[in-house]
């Protein structure tokens, strides 16, 4: 009977010689200091006497002290630590072992990394030991367990806070220019462009109007859209989904817990080929409707837009395939239809408690645009409060179950269709009423409506001569 060999035995991730390396061209290189004490914290070191070296090291430098082998002891010393990182001797052999290595960034990289499977490996103990006591909310444990895991996917590249410096120099900018070139290039093109021409700094909606009045959508913002029932709200999300996806070339993410993913697209090859509804279903098409179907289905296939027609979903399953999606597909803008038929991420979902459940999805739906840095666009019913007034107009009150999302969005969007309430009251024309804009103005615009199609477009008044 053969013997096994025993297994090897698996350490923790971390490299002491690429530790030392650090520490020793800290010691002797000012800029290896400074690279080394901004991107690196204590936890990157594995070793004890390690963290104690680099901790007095980043307290000179944020000191603005000099620091060699004679300073760095002294003050190790001082705090009664010099022994426990090996005496002067040690600190001395780590400036020999580095010697005069000019690969500080490639070892500070390597240190991020070992980091990262240390968190990897400790997440994945916690992971295990709440599984093992087989928790009642499967789903909650699931989504609080993929946060933890993109939480270090987004570490990586990331620092605790910016200095408005490093915004104003362009070093933390999203578009690496300084903030006056950047207002250099605005007015260049506002030059070019003219005062009348529309200039838009967030996500191009593409209804003219709008953008002119909201300077488009702006990244981490959370955005309502509320109407009653068959006013129109899920064709103009989608209308707004199409020339962001379509237009602008920017992958879109749809969550519908209300249609599904083949009527969804139904709806929009409609819009797209501007051929009835009815045609499409009956197959009743002549052959110049048939081209432009073939034409916008040809154009939609070069773009990405991903439906979740999942119904029932609850904010921590739709958090976590939204970060799915963002790490997968790069998604820029995501549409939520609609919001009342999310459900919290409690196992029990009560009338009673139906007012704090809107509160949580909403507050979660903001932490979400701001973890994924995109706009998010969610649909809401309004209360039946809007057919007893007079003229229908929705108010900020009329926002379902909850004031939290009035206090939550960035921005807040009614549609208004007369021709609903009488369809001889201003038929095809629909109104946009933004009611908060937390960045910018508030106020009313016209839209065109064609339900055949359930397209939206930009309103252009005639003027008679």
């Amino acid at each position: 009977m053969s013997e096994q060999l025993p297994s090897k035995i698996k350490i923790t991730p971390n490299s002491k010689e690429s530790e030392m390396m650090v520490l020793g061209s800290m010691l002797t290189s000012e800029s290896s200091l400074n690279l080394a004490a901004d991107l690196l914290e204590e936890s990157d070191f594995y070793y004890s006497e390690h963290k104690l070296i680099f901790q007095a090291l980043k307290t000179a430098y944020l000191q603005d002290k000099p620091a060699d082998v004679h300073l760095i002891a002294e003050e190790l010393k001082r705090k009664d630590q010099l022994s426990a990182v090996g005496g002067v001797s040690y600190i001395t052999s780590l400036v020999q072992y580095a010697g005069t290595s000019v690969y500080i960034e490639e070892y500070t990289e390597l240190l991020r990394s070992k980091t990262i499977l240390r968190r990897m490996i400790s997440i994945a103990k916690e992971v295990e030991k709440s599984a093992l006591e087989e928790p009642q909310d499967v789903h909650s444990l699931l989504d609080q367990t993929q946060q933890k895991f993109f939480e270090v996917s987004q570490s990586v590249n990331t620092a605790p806070g910016v200095q408005i410096k490093q915004l104003l120099s362009g070093e933390k900018s999203r578009n690496n220019l300084s903030y006056l070139e950047e207002l250099q290039k605005r007015q260049e093109l506002f030059l070019k462009q003219g005062p009348n021409a529309l200039h838009v700094m967030g996500l191009r909606t593409h209804f003219i109007d709008l953008d002119k009045l909201i300077g488009g959508f702006s990244p981490s913002n959370l955005m309502i859209l509320a109407a009653r029932p068959a006013m129109g709200k899920t064709a103009l999300a989608l209308n707004i989904a199409e020339h962001i996806c379509f237009k602008e070339g920017i992958p879109v993410a749809i969550f519908s817990l209300e249609m599904t993913a083949e009527q969804l697209l139904h709806r929009i090859i409609c819009s797209q080929s501007e051929v009835e509804s009815d045609k499409i279903k009956m197959g009743s098409l002549n052959g110049i409707e048939y081209q432009r179907i073939v034409s916008s289905v040809n154009l939609m296939q070069k773009n990405v837009m991903i439906i979740d027609d999942q119904p029932g979903l609850k904010i921590t399953d739709l958090r976590a395939r939204a970060r799915r999606m963002k790490e997968a597909y790069g998604i820029g803008f995501i549409i939520v239809d609609y919001l009342q038929l999310l459900s919290g991420s409690g196992s029990v979902r009560s009338i009673e408690n139906r007012q704090n459940e809107i509160s949580e999805i909403s507050r979660m739906m903001k932490t979400l645009a701001r973890e994924l840095d995109v706009p998010i666009l969610c649909l809401s019913q309004l209360s039946r409060k809007v057919e007893e007034r007079s003229g229908h107009r929705p108010m900020m009150s009329d926002l379902r179950e909850s004031g939290s999302l009035e206090q939550d969005s960035d921005l807040v969007m009614f549609l208004l269709r007369r021709e609903y309430y009488d369809p001889y009251d201003k038929p095809g024309l629909a109104e946009l009423i933004v009611a908060k804009n937390r960045h910018g103005s508030i106020g009313n615009l016209n839209l065109t409506f064609r339900k055949e199609i359930a397209q939206f477009a930009n309103y252009t008044s005639v003027e008679k001569g």
